[in-house]
């Protein structure tokens, strides 16, 4: 496999993967402009944008958009993160072309048109409840909120609906405006794909692009703060959520995280699993997940259970994150490096998850890192170093909590981090 690329001299970036023995390619403009660059009056517009993409452009309508990907057999899809928005496509070879075409046809070209503004804004509403009827989704909004409070980077996604309800054509365009520049986009295809073809085709529909400068107070860092959020409802379950300050992107430490997390809670044979659900059967869901960024990180656990068993599952799991700090065994390090490894180059094996890659490597560290360095990376990681990580995480890092159901006996956050330094 062979990785090129190439930067226009507006800063627009290409980065392309020839897949050998593949017969389609996954392409799409990843913009580095998410939910963490909105100013407070803007929350949502984001994710809004990105609904109104695929409402019409001034040469093709919403339908004909669909069609254009979905008569060669394709399909073209997008999605809102912290720090990225992204358009994509799948296609034949022979279609490759026409998949770049249509994703800089709705990026550039946007109509933003009245009334499909607001059959998307009904949409968007509608996707917001939805999430505030599903417990186990909108808990890790709340705990994100309470670790990052009165900052952009812990704000919701999807926006609030008073927010959602105002946004404007002029709102719209004016994001587009502070954040579509040339040098926040990176075009990344991978698969059946002739990369001199498609620098070609990026010049000819992004070179006249003129670059911007974002406004400073629009990338300001996140700071890790912490803090509890307790809603009550009467459900069937408490949903237990807890965080705790993690490695950013270039931080080394980032894979130790990684490693440790996966040992915690990423899979049947992980600590928390085999404790809380085999052993004590307290809960049905129980998971732990690490997430660097560009300027920070969170490390996430995650579990289910009743009203009566809310104070064994918290404690249980403080507990748990003191034990991997005295006694995370070589066997356990070495199992969940196995899994990341496994889980890496398996994902790596499709050309979305491929071009998805390239595109967040080059935007985190300006180049594409051999598969081998990362491996090698994850490889060093020693049970001492994963000790260490414990240790720190259990003695200094920020902490944050979030419960939600029947959570009126649920230790308090001050109580558990008590436990914890006990």
């Amino acid at each position: 496999m062979t990785i090129e690329l190439h930067t226009l001299s507006n800063g627009f970036r290409v980065v392309t993967e020839n897949m050998p023995g593949l017969k389609s390619t996954s392409i799409g403009i990843w913009i580095q402009a998410g939910g963490r660059h909105e100013r407070m009056e803007q929350n949502g517009i984001a994710h809004f944008l990105e609904h109104m993409a695929f409402k019409g452009t001034k040469t093709r309508s919403a339908l004909q958009i669909a069609e254009a990907i979905e008569d060669v057999g394709g399909y073209i899809n997008a999605y809102t993160s912290r720090e990225t928005t992204a358009y994509y496509a799948r296609v034949l070879e022979d279609d490759v072309a026409l998949g770049l075409d249509v994703i800089a046809d709705i990026l550039l070209n946007p109509l933003f048109d009245s009334a499909e503004i607001e059959v998307e804004r009904g949409v968007i509403l509608q996707e917001i409840g939805q999430a505030l009827d599903t417990p186990d989704d909108i808990i890790f909004d709340w705990l994100q909120e309470v670790a990052y409070p009165d900052q952009p980077f812990g704000r919701t996604i999807l926006g609030p609906n008073e927010r959602v309800s105002a946004f404007s054509r002029e709102d719209l365009q004016g994001f587009v405006g502070e954040h579509y520049g040339p040098g926040q986009m990176i075009l990344a295809a991978a698969g059946a794909v002739d990369h001199d073809v498609i620098v070609r085709q990026a010049e000819a529909l992004f070179g006249h692009l003129s670059p911007i400068m974002r406004p400073p107070e629009l990338l300001q860092p996140a700071i890790f703060r912490g803090g509890e959020r307790r809603e009550t409802k009467a459900l069937e379950q408490v949903h237990f959520a807890l965080a705790f300050e993690g490695p950013r992107y270039d931080d080394p430490a980032m894979y130790t995280a990684q490693v440790y997390i996966s040992a915690m809670g990423g899979g049947m044979s992980s600590r928390l699993f085999q404790e809380v659900r085999e052993k004590r059967g307290l809960c049905y869901t129980v998971f732990a997940q690490a997430a660097p960024y560009d300027d920070t990180g969170i490390t996430t656990i995650y579990a289910g259970t009743s009203a009566e068993q809310i104070t064994e599952l918290a404690n249980l799991t403080i507990d748990e994150i003191k034990r991997a700090a005295d006694d995370m065994s070589a066997p356990e390090v070495a199992r969940a490096r196995a899994q990341m490894k496994a889980s890496l180059l398996m994902g790596l094996e499709g050309p979305s998850d491929r071009a998805e890659w390239l595109a967040r490597r080059l935007a985190i560290w300006g180049r594409i890192p051999a598969i081998d360095e990362t491996i090698a990376q994850i490889d060093a990681v020693t049970a001492g170093d994963v000790k260490a990580f414990a240790t720190q995480m259990a003695e200094q890092a920020g902490t944050a909590m979030a419960l939600y159901g029947p959570a009126d006996a649920a230790p308090t956050l001050e109580a558990l981090k008590a436990r914890l330094v006990a």
